[in-house]
């Protein structure tokens, strides 16, 4: 089984309009409401699949009652934790072009009392005699004045346990999660370079980064490059790959996806690497931030093959000065 936990989750509102005009009044083609948050998508995602998933799901307020029914009539297995604050909302502006306008609240804080009782759920569902948990995935932004240690932390304690840590975050929260040894992490392109100081422009820049990331403590790292495919960087390997989408119409949750199509296609190696891309294409080619479903996703679209080092990136990122301590 495969455990989530999502610190911030959300709703997310996603609205589909022709152009984003600024000061006008615009006309909403279609919106879509959908349970949000990385983790939360993450088993959205599996359940879909049929692959076991639980969610640790901490809520708060009229919005997190209201996230929580959101997941029950998905039928989403979860344990959900009570909080003082109120779950945030988000909104996502979606054009036809497949350029997307995120809003995203900041979210409510969470107590040192509030975070060890999320943290020894997690551990008391992997560990039940009727579960028990090969991953937990730890995603996500922080809350307001939640340490930047926070991933570092749950992932010692989770695995010091015996349960494989993958997390999937930004910023100093990612920065200091390195050094507690993360089985896998799963940066994007600005995450990857905000990470590592290096501007990455190109394919083997891609691989540099990750090598840092590796060197740093992160034992295989998931390199998802919107457009451009994914890049994996483990022990065992370097791979390419990349999947062609023909309909884009949102990248809400893609990474989520891809995430979920990599621990289901077990985690490790070019077969699952195959499988993370064709699930996180399939996600950018729905509404909001649905989760695709075996009818949605073509893995015969997919290739894998070792780095070509200079092949450019479509969209590289930019500089970033803020380099892993």
């Amino acid at each position: 089984m495969i455990l989530t936990l999502t610190l911030n989750p959300s709703l997310d509102r996603t609205i589909e309009i022709a152009a984003l005009d600024r000061g006008a009044v615009i006309r909403a083609a279609t919106a879509h409401l959908d349970p949000g948050g990385k983790g939360v998508n993450v088993s959205r995602a599996l359940l879909a699949n049929g692959v076991a998933a639980l969610a640790v799901v901490p809520f708060g307020g009229d919005e997190g009652r209201q996230l929580v029914r959101l997941l029950a009539a998905e039928g989403l297995d979860m344990i959900t934790v009570p909080v003082a604050g109120r779950t945030r909302s988000n909104v996502t502006l979606a054009e036809p072009d497949g350029t997307i306008t995120k809003i995203n609240e900041p979210g409510t804080a969470l107590s040192p009392g509030e975070l060890d009782t999320i943290a020894d759920a997690v551990l008391a569902a992997a560990h039940s005699d009727d579960r028990g948990a090969d991953w937990v995935v730890a995603s996500g932004s922080l809350p307001p004045e939640v340490p930047e240690d926070v991933y570092a932390r749950l992932c010692r304690r989770f695995a010091g346990a015996g349960i494989q840590v993958a997390v999937d975050t930004s910023g100093p929260a990612l920065s200091c999660a390195l050094g507690a040894g993360p089985a896998l992490v799963k940066p994007n392109l600005e995450e990857l370079s905000g990470a590592t100081g290096l501007r990455i422009r190109c394919l083997g820049d891609v691989v540099e980064a990750a090598a840092k990331l590796r060197a740093s403590g992160a034992r295989t790292v998931l390199a998802s490059l919107g457009a451009d495919g994914a890049v994996l960087v483990e022990e065992d390997g370097v791979w390419y790959g990349e999947a062609a989408v023909t309909e884009p119409r949102s990248s809400v949750g893609a990474g989520d996806a891809m995430l979920a199509g990599f621990l289901a296609g077990g985690g490790h190696g070019p077969e699952a690497l195959a499988r993370a891309l064709a699930w996180g294409a399939a996600a950018v080619g729905l509404p909001g931030s649905r989760m695709p479903a075996p009818g949605d996703i073509d893995e015969g679209g997919v290739t894998v093959h070792p780095p070509d080092p200079a092949r450019l990136l479509t969209s590289p990122a930019p500089p970033a000065p803020v380099p892993l301590p």
